[in-house]
């Protein structure tokens, strides 16, 4: 199943690219309105998810590396293994692989890594994020709608 990895590569492209483009553009913390409910809003966090352990003194650099590094190997291991017909589980792993590599990507070429992406309701913001981002979420999302399927495949049994 390692031929949808050209959705990997798709992510990390489009990922760096406009990280890219929002850090050539853009002034840290200066939100560009697109319309309501939504920024462009340059941010750089040193943490994890949600900015968890930005505060740090830098061995979350390193730290949140290391997993993302493990995860990636993990998940094209288990893209190797998959069989044929799990295409859904495939391009899900794919997404979240390109997200985690887009991010590990930052976090080790700049020591943060590069949100923009402002989503809010009147003055309550959703935490910046990116492209990267929102590959790793709809492939959770994905592999969570498959664990609710189950093994259930459709009735191909003919009608007496």
């Amino acid at each position: 199943m390692l031929k949808w990895l050209w959705i990997t590569a798709i992510v990390i492209i489009a990922d760096l690219y406009t990280k890219s483009l929002a850090s050539g553009m853009l002034q840290m913390y200066q939100p560009v309105a697109v319309f309501p409910g939504f920024n462009f809003t340059l941010m750089h966090n040193k943490g994890a998810a949600f900015s968890f352990l930005a505060d740090q003194s830098g061995w979350q650099r390193w730290f949140f590396s290391v997993i993302a590094v493990v995860v990636s190997v993990a998940i094209i291991v288990w893209l190797k293994k998959l069989p044929k017909d799990q295409v859904w589980m495939a391009i899900a792993l794919s997404l979240i692989l390109g997200g985690a590599i887009g991010n590990v990507y930052d976090r080790i070429s700049l020591g943060y890594v590069v949100d923009f992406l402002d989503v809010y309701y009147g003055s309550s913001h959703w935490p910046a994020f990116n492209i990267a981002d929102s590959a790793i979420s709809v492939g959770a999302v994905m592999i969570l709608i498959d664990a609710i399927r189950g093994d259930k495949k459709p009735d191909t049994a003919e009608s007496p």
